[in-house]
């Protein structure tokens, strides 16, 4: 049964889900500056599963668990792990400025994915939105001049990876709750990453556990804290929030990495906002897509 909306309860957990995506950018950057992503990533999803117990019990414990669709849940962790890989990749590659403003354009990503393969069709608005972050990310991007850094393209190549999830997540919240997304999510990627996390393993120093135990944290529950303002509040009322995540990241980026947002940066991220706005619709399958796909 959905809650009785309120506009301050989605604040306050739109609030917390923002808090966690900044702070798990700042743990991220700490984390692969000394350990291989892909270690980062297998600590990060095991560690998680284990955090996220109360919350799979508070849901009617593992027998609720249970999925009609894993191959639906395989293909969309396959996409989201490598989005990952390249957000954590990124982060100590470009500015965090830069970095989110290019993940914002995952929704268009995922509204031309749905084209292709679910058959949506373009209206004018979704054909602007498109336009407008594509442009955002060229500004930012600047093929050819000074401005490119390989960072830039490892981080929309997660967009991409993010908005194929996306698609993916839209069909899975139909018939799965967000505890069972997120609870298959920790499991298949730790699955997925296994391999690759032991073939660069190394001891993790004393001093990095704190950074390890904040990103699981904050990389299972920023998830949840989103899908709860989404229930509280509509997508139109909620998502305009999430933008915020924009100057927060540049203020940490500014007061921890003496980051600065240059000109070029900031119009490229104005033209990806203005064109996420168009995308809002107040329906209860856009809150759904949005809120699995993050990093």
């Amino acid at each position: 049964m959905d809650p009785k909306p309120s506009h301050a309860k989605a604040a306050f957990w739109m609030g917390c889900s923002i808090a966690c995506f900044v702070v798990m950018s700042v743990a991220g950057r700490t984390l692969t500056a000394e350990l291989d992503v892909f270690q980062v990533m297998e600590m990060r999803s095991v560690i998680g599963f284990f955090m996220l117990l109360p919350l799979v019990f508070a849901a009617g414990g593992f027998s609720a668990m249970r999925t009609r669709r894993p191959l639906a849940h395989i293909g969309r962790n396959v996409a989201h792990y490598a989005g990952q890989a390249a957000w954590l990749a990124a982060l100590s590659m470009i500015p965090l400025a830069e970095l989110v403003s290019i993940e914002f354009t995952t929704p268009f990503w995922t509204a031309v994915l749905a084209v292709i393969f679910l058959g949506e069709r373009l209206n004018v608005r979704k054909v602007a939105a498109i336009a407008l972050g594509f442009a955002g990310v060229a500004v930012i991007v600047r093929p050819g001049l000074a401005g490119f850094a390989e960072g830039h393209l490892v981080m929309l190549a997660g967009a991409v990876g993010f908005g194929i999830s996306a698609v993916l997540v839209k069909s899975l919240t139909r018939t799965d709750s967000v505890v069972r997304i997120i609870f298959w999510m920790l499991i298949i990627q730790s699955v997925i990453g296994l391999v690759p996390a032991i073939r660069v393993w190394q001891s993790p120093p004393a001093e990095l556990w704190p950074a390890i135990l904040v990103i699981s944290f904050t990389g299972a529950f920023a998830h949840y804290c989103l899908a709860q303002a989404l229930r509280y509040g509509e997508a139109t009322v909620v998502m305009p929030m999430d933008f915020l995540r924009l100057p927060a990241m540049a203020l940490v980026g500014w007061l921890v990495y003496a980051e600065r947002l240059d000109a070029w940066a900031a119009i490229g991220a104005v033209l990806i906002l203005a064109g996420n706005l168009l995308t809002l619709r107040p329906r209860a399958s856009a809150q759904a897509s949005y809120a699995g796909e993050q990093p």
